[in-house]
């Protein structure tokens, strides 16, 4: 334990536990519609690229062992290695738009950015909205969101790109993501990649919903693409029923990779290569 031995340590350590909330959110509810900015204003979300996930040193602030809001400790993750989560994400805006995050850095409400009670700053997630299976890389570099059971704050862009914004709240799936992983890689590539090195009946899932109608949705686009051998099977998981749209059997990395350049087109992020 540090004990603070000079007025200049003290003013360290106060410094340090008010970056660990960042933004002095916990006073906010998040996902607060009121704190979009006006209409027309910043520039077009499908303009906004997804960062591309590399090593970083952890930040020099916002990565306490532990710290405590509401009167409950939180205990920062040593590493974001193999972390997947379910639950609801919501999102923030004006309020906060160039105060300093967690991180010691200016949050950007038009960057792609997050903010995460646990993750190591910074870390890079894959975020999937459960309920239109639309998926975006952000980096976390914020603390929060410490309401309810939402597990990741994203940035007012990042919420548009999934198509939240209006709604303020989502369901959502939060993956961790290393530069080094094949996930990572250009879809195409990362298809025939799986193609080469699997065994048996393989398919491309494009998509698991928790409502058939986004299941039914996604597999008319699939056909309207050229997509043939689409089909939708309800299958039940941990955390529910899900709906999956597949195409297959993949019989030759080629399929597999044009496939993979039609998910691209389509932007959706979490199609794979799954055996059968």
């Amino acid at each position: 334990m540090l004990v603070p031995d000079s007025p200049r340590t003290l003013l360290t350590l106060v410094l340090v536990a008010i970056l660990a909330v960042g933004c002095g959110r916990a006073d906010w509810a998040d996902g607060d519609r009121d704190h979009a900015p006006p209409p027309g204003s910043g520039p077009d979300p499908a303009s906004v690229r997804d960062p591309v996930p590399r090593d970083e040193p952890r930040s020099r602030y916002g990565n306490p062992d532990s710290y405590e809001v509401f009167g409950k400790t939180y205990y920062v993750k040593d590493t974001a290695e193999g972390y997947v989560e379910r639950g609801i994400a919501s999102w923030y805006g004006t309020k906060f738009h160039g105060r300093r995050t967690s991180s010691g850095e200016p949050y950007d409400m038009h960057a792609m950015t997050a903010a995460h009670k646990t993750l190591p700053l910074p870390t890079y997630v894959r975020v999937t909205h459960l309920e239109n299976g639309k998926s975006i890389i952000v980096r976390v570099n914020d603390r929060g969101p410490f309401v309810d059971d939402r597990i990741i704050d994203l940035s007012y862009t990042a919420a548009q790109r999934l198509d939240m914004a209006d709604a303020g709240t989502a369901p959502v799936e939060v993956r961790a993501l290393t530069s080094n992983r094949d996930d990572t890689a250009p879809p195409p590539q990362r298809f025939r990649n799986a193609a080469q090195n699997s065994n048996g009946r393989l398919y491309v899932q494009f998509g698991a919903f928790g409502a058939r109608d986004n299941a039914e949705n996604l597999s008319r686009q699939l056909r309207s693409e050229g997509v043939k051998n689409v089909n939708i099977s309800r299958v039940r998981t941990s955390s529910g029923r899900l709906f999956r749209v597949r195409a297959g059997p993949v019989r030759s990395p080629d399929e597999a990779e044009r496939l993979g350049q039609i998910a691209q087109r389509l932007g959706l992020h979490t199609a794979q290569v799954v055996a059968d």
